[in-house]
């Protein structure tokens, strides 16, 4: 949909005011894609029975262990679980009790209305990469993230088109002190964008942070009764629930922001070698992490998370876009539905160091994988380079401007009488040519996805306009990008009131770089 946002729409008074706004750079944002697709679904009724079977097994049997959390603790023995030490043994069948109440389809508000998001279902919600301790241009080359970084990727990610989120992490800023950092990264997703984005998850008081930092975007009560968060809660695989991740997700669930519970797993180190052992433990802990959340709030909004790679076993390094991670990712979509929850998984990841042929292959195997498994929430959806160390800037908007192939894949095949194209058919007939008919004609600003980075010119054309590759035309992209960019509006006193804490959270802590 077109959309010069809300709030630059807000600012219509006065002549100097409309002609600013004709001025302004306008750019399209595609909605959140819903699927009218069928899901790829490779395990039947008694592969899926079996894998649950097991994982109650590992819940009953084997337990999970929530690490120096004794109010953790304390809720489970409350539920009914078997609590020795730190260990948790939960009987079979109250894990997917506790889940029956979270929620089957959340809203994600933005402050622009217009770019709220739903995650469940047959929707596809795709957000940016996240992580990454280093950068990558093809001017600078690799190196350590800044803030400058982290806010020329918010306005990248703003400015995509097919982009719906502007994620969480997109590279971590090592030039700000540990314990300030978020700060700094969740005010620039509220000012540099107004499209939703995720909470700090690396410390609890992190988390009540964005609670309230957001209490200020939105207003208490709104936040309170609305998700206007997601934050990814990662699990240590194999089955151990930490006493930072889980307090992250107390603070969120408590206040009804949505959390990601995800297993972290890299097959062959964090769980075993086969596919049908890797879905047993990603089933297991994902029911013992939103059974807490539930445990800690009814109701509370949570996704099926499953990060899954493989290893190679000569090296000990992840290796991505592989036939083993895409099952287990097509396997999981099953179970996570089956449990009526949103389901995150999949990106464009890939092991190489440089945004080459091995990135694309490998990049384009995950997105694929991801769109037909039926992902709900996908991070890491443009940007990832190097199993996930660097943020990219090239890789970013080739990877963007891909995903526009997923939206049109998703819409599935238009059988409306204008779909069948039978007056077209009739009126070249035999041995003619479609490029003037009226059917053509009429369609064909729209009739094909066209990317707006890869170059398809002839080959003289391509030649005397510099014999540029991908990675050259990917930074010249970036840089117009970066060139065209515009703030959203926001309200001036809002604006205030986040930089007002920000400053007077900073003042109140020495700088910490560890």
């Amino acid at each position: 949909m077109s959309d010069v946002t809300a709030g630059r729409r807000a600012r219509g008074g006065g002549g100097a005011a409309r002609r600013a706004e004709r001025q302004a750079v306008s750019f399209e944002t595609a909605r959140f894609i819903e699927r009218n697709i069928p899901n790829l679904e490779i395990l039947n009724e008694e592969a899926l029975q079996i894998i649950e079977h097991n994982a109650e097994t590992v819940l009953e049997e084997i337990g999970v262990n929530f690490v120096e959390n004794p109010a953790a603790l304390a809720l489970w023995r409350e539920a009914g679980a078997d609590i020795e030490g730190e260990r948790v043994r939960i009987p079979r069948g109250l894990a997917r009790q506790l889940c029956a109440t979270a929620p089957s389809r959340i809203v994600q508000h933005a402050r622009n209305p217009a770019r709220n998001v739903e995650i469940g279902g047959n929707s596809l919600v795709l957000a940016p990469v996240y992580g990454p301790p280093f950068v990558r241009d093809a001017a600078g080359g690799r190196r350590y993230a800044t803030m400058e970084d982290f806010r020329n990727f918010v306005k990248l990610g703003y400015m995509s088109k097919w982009l719906h989120h502007s994620g969480g992490t997109v590279c971590e800023p090592t030039d700000i002190p540990v314990n300030k950092r978020h700060l700094d990264m969740l005010l620039a997703h509220m000012t540099l964008s107004d499209k939703p984005f995720m909470g700090s998850v690396t410390e609890p008081s992190r988390a009540q942070d964005s609670v309230e930092m957001c209490e200020i975007l939105f207003g208490r009560d709104f936040v309170q009764q609305n998700t206007v968060m997601t934050s990814l809660i990662n699990i240590n695989s194999p089955l151990t629930f930490d006493s930072v991740m889980m307090g992250a997700l107390e603070v969120y669930a408590r206040n009804n922001q949505a959390c990601v519970v995800s297993p972290f797993i890299v097959g062959g180190a964090m769980a075993p070698v086969s596919v049908a052992g890797t879905l047993t433990q990603v089933l297991a802990e994902v029911l013992a992490g939103v059974a807490y959340s539930q445990l800690v709030r009814k109701g509370a909004p949570v996704i099926f998370g499953a990060f899954v790679t493989s290893i190679d076993m000569n090296s000990g390094a992840p290796t991505f876009g592989t036939p083993e991670a895409s099952q287990i990712t097509y396997g999981a979509g099953q179970l996570a539905r089956r449990l009526g929850l949103p389901y995150r998984s999949g990106g464009a990841f890939c092991g190489s160091k440089l945004p080459d042929a091995q990135a694309a292959y490998e990049s384009a195997n995950s997105l694929n994988m991801a769109l037909l498994s039926g992902v709900n929430f996908m991070l890491h959806a443009c940007g990832w380079l190097e199993g996930g160390l660097v943020s990219s800037y090239e890789k970013f908007v080739m990877d963007a401007d891909q995903l526009g192939i997923l939206h049109r894949l998703a819409k599935g095949i238009d059988v409306s009488e204008n779909g069948q194209a039978m007056e077209a058919i009739r009126e070249v007939g035999p041995g003619g040519h479609y490029l003037g008919c009226a059917h053509t004609q009429a369609n064909f600003k729209e009739a094909f996805w066209r990317t707006e980075l890869l170059d398809y010119k002839p080959f003289e054309t391509w030649e005397e306009e510099g014999a540029r590759d991908t990675v050259a035309l990917a930074s010249d992209r970036v840089a117009k990008m970066l060139r065209d960019y515009q703030a959203p509006a926001i309200d001036p006193g809002i604006a205030e009131g986040l930089n007002d804490y920000v400053s007077r959270k900073k003042g109140m802590m020495a700088d910490a770089f560890i």
